[in-house]
């Protein structure tokens, strides 16, 4: 049993002579037991405070114990009580336990009633100790939750501001680009700075849909290649293609670091085939990404046009550099297909 000294109980119980005979007793444990007669003087002492548990006497006039109970189970971190009854009914007791007494003993003025009684007080008090110790450390647990996930959303908004700021400075740059085009007069200067544009635009892109997503940690890819269609279209404006872009998107999610270097692969492509499938007129540019069953990603980018050919004269091959560098970057797999009547590359790698 646990260590009775200080422990204040409250008896209250109609029964003046069992009220003496459990101060008597229970003091001998170590026990203070103060006795209230009645519920209504029991529960304004409840409410001045400094009660450890009560025994509640079941049978008294004005208001029963069961009663009582609900009051004192209203109070605010209200002690546990016991439930004291001389009914041998057990719907007396099931009844208090459905109130919340901590626990109920049959009353007499037997000694075997008083070595239930204070057994059912210790196994009260252990059980409303280690309630608080709960309490506690469930209140430390949400605390540190709490803070986690202030932390994480702090960093979060960080990782925000720093994809804003490096998707405005690339643009920037690429406008820089632009300007820098528009003003010469060599068309080799003009498409190299173009191109130029293009890749900083499919970074820019991403870094946009880092800091315009709820999540800094994955980049929806579906939304990503759509705007990174939009901004291809636009660059392509003004240059004399009749090409239409058609692109058709399935929901998957991939690191922002994956995202980059698929979306300099698909511009890469994409400007090739809007710029040599069509020498004369123009046509279908094609880009489908899908999900495989696999956990694989699979994207193809296919036109109607000529074909495979030889390098065009002054071409440097460094699309094709780039290509295949973030093609080794993603470990992915880059197929050309044969039987296709133009061309059609096919991209497949882990999400």
């Amino acid at each position: 049993m646990m260590a009775a000294a200080g422990i204040r109980i409250l008896y209250i119980d109609d029964d003046p002579a069992l009220a003496r005979l459990a101060q008597r007793t229970l003091g001998r444990a170590g026990y203070v037991v103060e006795i209230a007669t009645d519920g209504g003087s029991g529960l304004a002492r409840i409410d001045q405070g400094g009660i450890d548990a009560v025994v509640l006497d079941h049978a008294m006039p004005g208001q029963d114990g069961l009663v009582t109970l609900e009051e004192i189970r209203r109070r605010p971190d209200p002690p546990p009580v016991i439930y004291a009854t001389g009914n041998q009914d057990s719907r007396v007791a099931v009844a208090a336990l459905k109130i919340g007494a901590a626990d109920y003993v049959i009353k007499s003025a037997e000694g075997e009633f008083f070595a239930l009684l204070q057994a059912a007080i210790d196994g009260a008090l252990e059980a409303a100790r280690l309630r608080r110790e709960n309490e506690i450390h469930l209140a430390e647990i949400r605390a540190a939750r709490d803070r986690f996930e202030a932390l994480a959303e702090e960093r979060a908004m960080l990782m925000r501001e720093i994809s804003h700021r490096v998707s405005n400075s690339l643009q920037l740059i690429a406008s820089l680009l632009r300007l820098q085009a528009n003003a010469s007069g060599a068309p080799d200067i003009k498409d190299a700075l173009a191109e130029a544009e293009n890749r900083v635009m499919a970074v820019a892109q991403a870094h946009r849909r880092l800091y315009t997503s709820d999540s800094v940690s994955a980049i929806e890819l579906d939304r990503y290649l759509q705007e990174l269609a939009e901004s291809l279209r636009g660059s392509t404006e003004g240059q004399g293609t009749r090409s239409v872009l058609a692109l058709r998107t399935e929901p998957v999610e991939i690191h922002p670091d994956r995202a980059i270097a698929l979306g300099v692969i698909v511009t890469e492509l994409v400007l090739n085939a809007l710029k040599y499938a069509y020498p004369a007129t123009g046509g279908p540019v094609r880009v489908v990404q899908r999900a495989l069953p696999d956990a694989r990603i699979e994207i193809t980018v296919e036109d109607d046009g000529v074909g495979i050919g030889p390098a065009p004269a002054g071409s440097t091959g460094l699309g094709q550099r780039i290509i295949k560098a973030m093609a080794t970057k993603l470990e992915a797999t880059l197929l050309h297909d044969p039987s296709h009547a133009g061309t059609r590359v096919v991209l497949t790698f882990a999400a």
